[in-house]
């Protein structure tokens, strides 16, 4: 049988989460790996690309081979696991003041070895201006490409790989930042850049889009104005005094020329009729700070309006505002949502984005890596080495705030293959993989920070605990506790920092960290050992469900699903009944589910629906390893076999938690197979398939799922989608409408959220669904 792997990333440096103070070697990541570079350089900034190989180490598991043995033996694990190196493909993105462009193309020059790069693609003003210094430094020929073609391609890339890249700005709500999903249908939509000055690109497909307008007014106006109006030279410090300035004081408002007439005219008082209108007519002398925020209204409210109408003309209800001039600023995505809304009456709406700063320099990577289309394969955000969206709050954050002006990173891991919807989601432009939003619900959010803090010494033990032959697991574990500690602290603080936080995206934080410190899987050995004694326990069980009547059956198999998921290392009531009681199992996790009537409880609904016919293929995605896959999917997974029902059972194509991996899934299925003729038949005969999910998370978003999967999911016309566990059921797709039946069942092993859900620990979730007609 084949080998597969479970992959941690090997880059061990600590991303730059402070301010400049730290080594260059700790934000040139990787460099001496880096294989192609782009660099787009604006008026004070400028940003790098560049792509590298990351060493890693794989778990890999693979059978035994059992030739001249007797496979049932008790010491016997059902395969052995080997630790290997790996490469994989890493895109990082730096950005920096150009202040600073000497010594970092010094400090690259450096560290470059045997890069196959003869050729950097360069975009933005400087490609021209600093073009002479890149090639003597890089000894590498600047190739220049054209600024629109490389903005488009990088927003279209953003939109595409970064689910949390687009937000609207509310001001008054808490936090401000509201997160759009983005589904695969991006356009149409208008891109409206403030760089120096202004530029609007109506965006049509991946490949077609015109430039239709612009403008000179943009944000190289507000820095030379604001220069010339507060004797303030840098951008970020004119930004700083707009933030505390008043802008009433030199603007004239409605009210100022009208008094209270205003109302019989149908205006609000305090609009804006005039920027700067007072300071004609006063005998005094005007703050910076008041200006600076003046000069910023009247900017933003011009650029806001520019784009609404352009917008109306185009029939486009989406803007996308990018270009370095808003910086997550609050006072300019505060003033150009509200003069897109005024202008629009609210038909069209403003959208800023994550990674604004960087679409030039990802636009000209992509033009200068067309031999290995990037845009072929899925890539993600890797939170651990990634600096959060930045609040320019300094009362906030100050090291945060120190760090805005100076260097910011973005890394993103190239997905082994493509990740796409579900093609059975009901409304793939409305589905929310995450059932609560911790950005917005403060006492969910508190309790869960608490709960991934409180859990770190036990994630810090199993790590050092899975590398018994390493001399350096326990400083490795230590770097991890450190780097997630500074993650959860940074997301107290932020909680909008790396898009809508939810319990998801505090476990993928936490699986990016491990990998970064190379835990690729450490619950490797736990998994092998209960898949090793859940495999002895199959034949018994079936042969107790065997010799139930049909009705009684099927409520044991239920039962059996259930009790199976107890078995889950990710939840601490029951790591500790299990570090504690080495005796515990399957018929004892049986006794704690809840009584019936559950919590939630559809099961006479389902059960009415047995007595009809089969369905046509069932579609599973499994959970934990050992008893829940072993003792409680099969045994369900085999009756729906027996009433002829297809089966594709899909599970995580990279390990997180204990849950089951797709290489640990065609081992088990094998051995289950030499036990089980239902299950073997199945196999050979393709009606039971495995399959995994593009995922290596111990939640589920059904919008980035593997292309193999979804398209099998098609072909085979999958009538019944089976979601099971806590993160996959729960935390995640609980509210996701299906254009089929679906079952969704979880037992709650979290005290808090089981209260918060109206039960208590263990309670059941058994909820099955039909699509309305």
């Amino acid at each position: 049988m084949a080998e597969c792997g479970a992959s941690g990333s090997g880059s061990s440096g600590d991303s730059l989460d402070k301010s400049i103070t730290l080594p260059p070697d700790e934000i040139f990541r990787n460099l001496e790996n880096a294989k192609r570079f782009a660099i787009d350089i604006g008026g004070s900034l400028t940003k790098l690309a560049y792509y590298s190989t990351v060493q890693h180490k794989v778990a890999r598991v693979r059978s035994f081979d059992y030739s001249g043995k007797d496979a049932e033996q008790d010491h016997e694990p059902p395969y052995e696991i080997s630790v290997q190196e790996e490469v994989t493909a890493r895109l990082h993105f730096v950005k920096f003041e150009n202040t600073y462009i000497e010594a970092c193309l010094d400090f690259i020059k450096d560290h470059l070895v045997n890069t196959d790069t003869k050729v950097i693609q360069a975009t933005g003003g400087g490609a021209y201006k600093f073009k002479d210094l890149i090639e003597e430094k890089l000894r590498l020929r600047v190739d220049k490409e054209d600024v629109m073609t490389c903005l488009i391609k990088g927003c279209n890339f953003v939109l595409k790989n970064i689910p949390h890249e687009a937000f609207v700005y509310q001001k008054d709500s808490d936090p401000e930042f509201r997160f759009q999903t983005n589904h695969p249908n991006i356009f149409p939509y208008l891109l409206v850049n403030i760089g120096s000055g202004v530029s609007i690109v109506k965006v049509e497909t991946e490949d077609r889009f015109e430039w239709i307008g612009g403008s000179s007014i943009g944000g190289g106006t507000f820095w030379g104005l604001g220069a010339l109006l507060t004797k303030t030279k840098k951008f970020d410090e004119l930004l700083h005094l707009a933030s505390k300035g008043q802008h009433t004081n030199v603007d004239m408002l409605v009210q100022d020329i009208y008094g209270g007439a205003h109302q019989t005219l149908g205006l609000s008082g305090n609009l804006i009729a005039s920027s700067f209108g007072k300071s004609a007519t006063a005998d005094r002398d005007f703050s910076k700070e008041d200006m600076a925020k003046s000069l910023l209204h009247m900017i933003s409210n011009d650029i806001g309006q520019l784009a609404c109408l352009y917008a109306k003309l185009h029939c486009l209800d989406r803007v996308y505002f990018g270009g370095f001039f808003i910086r997550g600023h609050p006072v300019t995505m505060r003033t150009i949502t509200y003069s897109i809304n005024f202008f629009s009456k609210g038909e069209v709406q403003a959208l800023f984005l994550r990674h604004e700063g960087y679409l030039g320099a990802i636009g000209a990577f992509l033009k200068g890596a067309e031999q290995d289309n990037p845009n072929q394969y899925s890539w993600g955000e890797n939170y651990a080495g990634s600096s959060g969206l930045m609040s320019s709050s300094p009362e906030l954050c100050p090291t945060q705030r120190a760090r805005s002006g100076t260097f910011d990173l973005l890394e993103m891991d190239r997905l082994e293959r493509p990740l796409v919807n579900l093609p059975l989601l009901l409304d793939p432009s409305s589905y929310v993989p995450d059932t609560v939003d911790l950005t917005d619900d403060a006492l969910a959010r508190k309790y869960w920070l608490t709960c991934f803090e409180e859990a770190l010494d036990g994630v810090v033990k199993r790590a050092v605990a899975s590398q018994p032959g390493s001399v350096d697991a326990t400083e490795r574990a230590e770097k991890f506790r450190q780097k997630y500690w500074s993650k959860l602290q940074t997301l107290r603080h932020q909680p909008f920092a790396y898009g809508t936080l939810t319990v998801r995206s505090l476990l993928d934080t936490r699986e990016h960290c491990l990998n970064e410190f190379n835990f690729p899987d450490p619950y490797s050995k736990v998994k092998q050992k209960e898949n090793g004694v859940a495999l002895k326990c199959f034949p018994r069980v079936i042969r107790g469900l065997d010799a139930l009547g049909w009705e009684d059956r099927q409520l044991a198999l239920v039962k059996g699903l259930l009790a199976g998921n107890v078995f889950d290392w990710g939840a601490k009531a029951v790591s500790d009944v299990l570090e504690s009681d080495p005796q515990f199992g399957f018929e004892e996790a049986k006794m704690k589910l809840q009584e019936r009537p559950w919590l939630v409880d559809s099961y006479s609904k389902w059960l009415q629906r047995l007595k009809g016919p089969p369905h046509k293929c069932a579609l599973i995605f499994a959970d934990n390893s050992g008893i829940d896959v072993i003792l409680g999917v099969f045994p369900f997974v085999r009756e729906l076999l027996s009433r002829g029902t297809e089966v594709i059972l899909a599970c995580n194509s990279g390990p997180a938690l204990n849950d089951v991996t797709y290489c640990e899934s065609l081992i088990v299925a094998e051995r289950i197979a030499a036990m089980d003729p239902v299950v073997h038949s199945a196999l050979r005969e393709e009606r039971l398939l495995l399959m995994q999910t593009g995922s290596s998370s111990p939640c589920l978003d059904l919008s980035r799922l593997d292309k193999g999967l979804a398209v099998l999911v098609r072909e085979r016309g999958a009538d019944l989608v089976v979601i099971e566990g806590m993160g996959r059921a729960v935390h995640t797709n609980y509210h996701a409408a299906l254009r089929c039946e679906s079952l969704k069942l979880a037992v709650i092993k979290n005290s808090w959220l089981a209260e918060r859900l109206g039960g208590r620990l263990f309670s059941v979730i058994f909820k099955y669904e039909v699509p309305a007609e």
